[in-house]
């Protein structure tokens, strides 16, 4: 989450890379959400639609 109090992920790579682009070239991360969920973490949603997460463990990301 860096300085946020959550990690923000996009639904779609066309998101991800809209989002990112705002800081730069943007590295997408893939993250395994079913995995997670399976493994009980718990994924919420903002007013404005974005999902979070308190954090990623490194075995639930791959670079696309």
């Amino acid at each position: 989450p860096m300085d946020r109090h959550a990690v923000h992920l996009s639904p779609d790579r066309e998101t991800a890379t809209r989002v990112g682009t705002r800081r730069g070239k943007p590295v997408i991360l893939t993250v395994d959400a079913a995995g997670m969920a399976a493994a009980g973490h718990e994924f919420r949603v903002s007013a404005n639609g974005v999902w979070l997460v308190d954090a990623v463990p490194p075995g639930f990301l791959t670079i696309t």
